[in-house]
């Protein structure tokens, strides 16, 4: 089989990877950018995670458990650096603590291994600058270096014969006798396209099937502090807040990164471009997109508290130290830098509603990754498997 693969991110790199192994199949990947996993991909914190959290039964648990597996497995095969160095879920009062007992539970549902809640004794030897009215350790999960896994993928594809295509903007398709074409006058026909697109995966679906679609993808940034170097002893693995079971963001955290640097954040601010990583980077066209979307509309009528207070946290260093403190009540001004940001591809629907789980829809001989945000880079390698069994004839 020819077979185009629209956007050169993790997700995409691991069907490219998966899809070239049989030799039978002529693989392409198409990227905008001048580099594989410039957007989305190549700016997160560079965890794996386990599927703790995610709903019992819903694909992103499913994908969430087998992906870690996997892309453990393909680091240690091809020899890139990562550590399953465990996480701690930290509850900091009675209620939150009710919510860290349906975590573990629902992460027992998905099969984890060794959850264990930790005494104040045991807490202070893993952490001890971490306070918490209760906290759960997660062994199971740890970090990577996604960037060199991309890179890895990417000379993976090459070598089985297929072709990464850089700098290179879809901008038309053309249907001749169940083949597709790519662009104008070209002369190579795909039996089948794959969107991996993110952050413009809902353009693309309405673009290149001429469907609606009840969702849309809103982006929201997440801003990220570095540690200075004499405050990294605040922190030794991953340190986590309970989630709000209302929405998908896991809230402001501490990790430790790859190469020995420390992170904490994110917030979720929503960004006023597709691909914004700074409050300056606007885009009229895309804010009247979403701006003009009913069930955005709604959700920030339901979460407009929310909204500001995440705003909040981007202009007022105060307010995300603020946060930090919860977990660390140490940490003070001149221990953080300015770090990265990433914008996650977030779908809302046509209620308002945060799209929780991942979104795939098809149209003829074409596949829409519509919304697959967080734990996408560690489900990779099985997204791509859930795709080719249940999507590629």
């Amino acid at each position: 089989m020819n077979i185009a693969i629209v956007g050169g991110g993790i997700v995409g790199l691991a069907l490219g990877y998966k899809l070239s192994k049989n030799k039978g199949n002529k693989i392409h990947v198409f990227e905008k950018e001048k580099e594989v996993g410039f957007h989305q991909s190549g700016r997160n914190s560079g965890v794996l995670h386990c599927g703790l959290a995610y709903k019992p039964g819903s694909l992103k648990a499913k994908l969430a458990v087998s992906g870690i597996k996997q892309m453990i497995k393909y680091c240690k095969d091809f020899k890139i650096n990562h550590d399953i160095c465990g996480k701690i879920v930290v509850a900091s009062d009675e209620n939150e603590s009710k919510l860290l007992e349906n975590t573990a539970k629902r992460g027992k549902l998905n099969g984890l291994k060794g959850l264990k809640y930790l005494n104040n004794m045991e807490l202070k030897q893993r952490e001890p600058f971490v306070s918490s009215y209760k906290s759960l350790l997660v062994p199971e999960e740890g970090i990577v270096d996604y960037k060199a896994v991309m890179l890895s993928m990417k000379e993976n594809i090459i070598n089985s014969g297929g072709d990464i295509i850089l700098k290179s903007k879809i901008k038309n398709i053309e249907e001749k006798k169940n083949l597709i074409y790519i662009n104008k006058n070209s002369s190579f026909g795909y039996n089948t396209i794959i969107y991996t697109t993110g952050l413009q995966s809902d353009i693309n679906y309405k673009k290149f099937t001429k469907n609606k679609l009840k969702a849309k993808i809103v982006p929201f940034r997440g801003e990220y502090y570095t540690l200075e170097d004499h405050a990294k002893k605040l922190v030794n693995h991953l340190v986590y807040p309970v989630g709000n079971p209302k929405f998908p963001f896991l809230g402001v955290h501490f990790t430790r990164m790859i190469n020995g640097d420390r992170e904490v954040g994110p917030n979720a601010v929503l960004a006023f471009k597709r691909e914004g990583y700074k409050n300056s980077d606007v885009s009229i066209n895309d804010m009247i997109d979403y701006l003009g979307y009913s069930g955005f509309l709604k959700f920030i009528g339901k979460n407009f508290a929310f909204c500001i207070n995440e705003f909040s946290t981007s202009i007022l260093k105060s307010s995300f130290l603020k946060k930090t403190q919860k977990l660390i009540p140490d940490i003070r001004n001149k221990d953080i830098k300015n770090g990265p940001a990433g914008v996650r591809a977030q779908g809302i629907d046509s209620n308002g509603n945060l799209m929780m789980d991942f979104e795939i829809k098809t149209h003829k001989n074409q596949i829409h990754i519509i919304n697959a945000p967080s734990p996408a880079a560690t489900s990779a390698l099985s997204i791509a498997d859930h795709i080719i069994e249940n999507y590629i004839n």
